[in-house]
């Protein structure tokens, strides 16, 4: 088994419960790691044996695209399209922050962290 990390996956999206998150939209940082069997394409080293980092951009990327009111939400629907598309992965931690939140105050982000296995 081997973890797989593709970190600050900057986003422009749309999601939120107010209006203004709707028409204006912020911007959103996406982290994801991957528990997979890594033992084969270490072996063979071929793209085709591995979980392509570019397939899982192109992923979140499309659903970060799908407006949602909550995160949960969001996280939820990536999580679910990347066990589809790899079956090989056992084991998904997803991490989506919204960043420059309009809270009335200094807040770097809020986040939705999910951990789910197959």
């Amino acid at each position: 088994m081997g973890k797989i990390f593709v970190e600050g996956i900057k986003i422009y999206a749309f999601h939120g419960c107010f209006k203004e998150e709707a028409d204006i939209g912020t911007n959103f940082q996406v982290d994801v790691v991957l528990d997979a069997d890594l033992s084969k394409p270490a072996e063979t080293d071929n793209i085709m044996d591995a979980v392509n980092y570019q397939t899982v951009f192109t992923v979140i990327k499309e659903q970060m695209a799908i407006r949602s009111n909550l995160l949960e939400n969001v996280v939820k629907r990536i999580s679910e399209t990347l066990f589809k598309e790899f079956p090989e992965v056992t084991k998904i931690k997803l991490k989506v922050s919204k960043l420059n939140v309009p809270l009335g105050g200094h807040i770097d982000n809020v986040a939705i962290q999910m951990e789910k296995e197959r």
